[in-house]
């Protein structure tokens, strides 16, 4: 059955280069940040793009913007080659507030992600100055930060959170935020400019985030990781992480055993790759490079991928 794919282009209203564009969790809004320090919040209902919102209050160039999960309300991320992170909530329809901002580290935050939601309300960070940071809320409403000093000494590029689900696990039901096996997990998937991509488990004993044995991972890249996503599991039985190289790789990571993971290149590009994503289902990967071109990707028999084709 052939399939037809419908493509629509706005004007952001952005005075500089965007540099990211984030989708909530319903795919009815649309967030997107720049080098002109602006956020900018937009309604997408039956075709139709509305202007919500503008979100003033960095300093630099915003590189990444990230919508939490519903459940706790309209809340979105962002970081700035200012330093900081600010998290913004939506009080009224287009009436935005910040309810954290702080310089987190001592350079340019160049990631941010939201947890799983079973995991409550808690964002990492990634940084030039090489340390990663856990935000988490807590009931009376303040913010904690945990930080890993030194996960990428070069700089940390980006970091990506674990499904909840444990691999082989069936996803979460409605009633509950236990999975149907096991117990949620606190893992994290980190790179940066030193070529490492690194695996991180939060130790409840000790309270604290630490390397996993088998970390990092090596083989794959031989110069900068410049973005890590992990994949959503869905009942899958293996974990599953992409990474896009300065080198011109894609990469796919798969977890055999915990701490044992096997590669494949998927493609190696003329240029840098720079972002990575999956889908909702975890079975598309999506990569874009510098030549400015999106591509999508499949995995097909023997481990392999084929490029999809539009």
């Amino acid at each position: 059955m052939a399939t037809t794919t419908t493509q629509a282009t706005f004007e952001t209203g952005h005075a500089d280069m965007v540099h990211d564009v984030a989708w909530d969790y319903y795919g009815k809004r649309v967030a997107t940040c720049s080098s002109d320090r602006m956020i900018k919040v937009f309604d997408v209902l039956g075709g139709q793009i509305t202007h919500l919102a503008d979100l003033s209050g960095h300093q630099g160039p915003v590189w990444q913007v990230s919508w939490a999960h519903p459940k706790f309300g309209s809340l979105l991320a962002s970081c700035s080659y200012d330093n900081c992170v600010i998290i913004w909530r939506e009080v009224s329809t287009g009436v935005w507030q910040q309810v954290y901002a702080s310089p987190l580290h001592a350079a340019s935050v160049n990631s941010v992600a939201w947890a799983p939601h079973e995991l409550g309300l808690a964002l990492a960070t990634a940084s030039s100055d090489g340390a990663l940071s856990i935000l988490t809320n807590h009931p009376d409403g303040s913010w904690a930060a945990q930080r890993i000093e030194g996960a990428h000494p070069v700089g940390a590029n980006a970091v990506s959170w674990c499904p909840a689900t444990p691999p082989g696990s069936l996803p979460l039901s409605s009633s509950s935020n236990t999975p149907a096996a096991g117990t949620p997990q606190r893992r994290l998937a980190s790179c940066g400019c030193d070529g490492a991509l690194k695996i991180w488990y939060f130790e409840g004993s000790l309270g604290q985030w630490q390397e996993e044995q088998g970390s990092p991972l090596t083989g794959g890249h031989s110069d900068w990781i410049r973005d890590v996503a992990w994949a959503p599991n869905l009942g899958l039985p293996k974990s599953t992480i992409a990474t896009a190289g300065q080198d011109g790789r894609l990469m796919v990571w798969n977890e055999k055993s915990r701490g044992q993971w096997e590669n494949v290149l998927v493609k190696e590009f003329e240029g840098a790759v720079w972002r990575v994503n999956w889908s909702v289902s975890g079975n598309l990967l999506s990569a874009s490079d510098a030549s400015g071109n999106v591509t999508l990707w499949k995995e097909v028999v023997d481990g392999k991928w084929q490029q999809i084709v539009q």
